[in-house]
């Protein structure tokens, strides 16, 4: 086992790396920018470096400073958490170049899952289902032409990169033209289409590979509310799918896994068409995700020490059998953003923080009373994850939670979530894609033209 690990990100990831290490008797080194010198992570952590300036080109995506600070703390492994350098292939490369342990798929397996269009390549000798797509875009008359090939409506999205960012959507050439002409820059940033699947569902499966081939999946989970494209809320078990389908997408996910000889933890991503309830494959993150927590509710499993224990060496000490699911877990994530004000982000100084607890309440955060919300960095700043013995008991023990969630200083998407967990629809299960949409339409909104080409 590792003797020291150093942690290459900040906040509630950080945190989180940091208890996953204490458990294990490894020691920790918090990486700060000069703006989170007084950072949770950073008093949590046995030992802390700078890595620079505010701005996080300058600090924790300032490869040199980080791996410096590596090999000066005699840190014998990385963990990248999620964002930042997490998929960076070349980063991780440099890493064991330098003989220190990648907490991670392995460079290879980055560079491949990355560019969107090689992953779709990947997959197609296993007979992974997947949408119509196109091959990636030259100009803006080749997209015209690829557009009608794979059938309107067509989804518009980055080669590289994930997160749900830069993608669009065009029902009809017009729209499409309107979208090459205003937002999209095909010679700056190479896109690929894909066939729209209007009413889906984006069902997520969470793989775990050792590094000696075996590969096992821990469930799926329900990621369908989201606001352009990002994730908002997402659950486990999802409420749509039947036993026969759990069974078909899991394997689904550990053959995506092994077509690309996939090694620590991921998640394969999938969007579930309601039309006629069939799994199309989207990508594979090769990271830990934001979410993972509630797969850790309903397994029991430590996904975030079984990364650790991949990573040594250690072979999985359970099969697919020994996997099991209990009750249902809920995670609503916490943004210091004004949701009635197209969610501008709020920094500031938070003044007064009561943390929501009691039975079957997790809250992992990197936050404390006093400490200040940065303008540098990611608006999120806690998940607040639940587990009930049934969904409607789970949305329940949310609710109750959410109440009890008391932050003064910066303002924070707490109402949006409250909303979501009381609309019928939600309650129902009655969700797509498009729930926010269609529902809580004014999170939609945009200012500008009026027209609104999001996912």
């Amino acid at each position: 086992m590792f003797k020291r690990v150093l942690i290459a990100n900040r906040g509630e990831i950080a945190v989180r790396i940091i208890r996953a290490c204490e458990e294990l008797d490894i020691e920790t080194v918090a990486i700060f920018s000069e703006a989170d010198e007084n950072a949770l992570h950073v008093q949590l952590a046995d030992h802390a470096v700078c890595v620079g300036g505010a701005d996080a080109t300058d600090s924790y995506l300032n490869k040199d400073s980080i791996l410096r600070a590596a090999l000066e703390t005699g840190a014998d492994a990385i963990h990248p958490g999620y964002g930042f350098l997490s998929e960076d292939a070349d980063f991780a490369q440099q890493v064991t170049e330098h003989g220190i342990t990648w907490i991670g798929p392995m460079p290879e397996t980055i560079r491949l899952v990355g560019d969107k269009d090689v992953a779709r390549a990947s997959m197609q000798p296993s007979g992974i289902p997947m949408a119509k797509g196109s091959e990636p875009l030259k100009n803006n008359k080749e997209a015209v032409k690829a557009a009608k090939e794979v059938g309107y409506p067509v989804i518009l999205k980055p080669v590289s990169g994930g997160g749900g960012k830069g993608m669009y959507v065009a029902h009809d050439e017009d729209e499409l033209k309107d979208i090459l002409d205003t937002l999209v820059d095909l010679k700056k940033i190479n896109y690929y289409f894909e066939h729209y699947i209007e009413r889906s569902r984006h069902i997520e499966v969470q793989i775990v590979a050792d590094n000696y081939g075996e590969v096992i999946h821990l469930g799926e989970r329900e990621c369908s509310i989201q606001r352009r494209n990002q994730k908002l809320l997402e659950e486990s078990p999802s409420i749509a799918l039947t036993h026969e389908m759990r069974k078909q997408v899991g394997t689904l996910a550990v053959k995506a896994a092994k077509s690309v000889h996939y090694s620590n933890v991921g998640t394969v991503e999938f969007l579930l068409d309601l039309k006629d309830n069939q799994f199309y494959f989207m990508e594979i993150n090769p990271r830990i995700q934001v979410e993972h927590g509630v797969t850790e509710e309903v397994t029991g499993i430590d996904i975030v020490r079984t990364q650790i224990r991949i990573a040594a060496g250690e072979p999985l000490d359970i099969t697919q059998a020994d996997v099991h699911f209990q009750g249902h877990a809920i995670e609503c994530r916490i943004n210091a953003e004004d949701p009635d004000n197209n969610f501008m982000p709020s920094p500031g100084q938070i003044t007064f923080l009561h943390e929501p607890s009691g039975p079957r309440v997790r809250f992992d955060s990197g936050v404390t009373a006093g400490l200040s919300i940065e303008p540098y960095y990611d608006s999120m700043i806690a998940k607040l994850i639940v587990h009930g013995r049934t969904r409607g008991d789970a949305i329940k023990i949310m609710q109750r939670a959410l109440k009890e969630f008391r932050i003064d200083g910066v303002k924070t998407t707490i109402s949006l979530h409250q909303k979501i967990l009381s609309d019928s629809y939600f309650r129902t299960g009655n969700i797509d894609t498009q729930f926010i949409k269609k529902r809580i339409a004014t999170y939609e909104a945009q200012k500008g033209n009026g027209k609104n080409y999001f996912a």
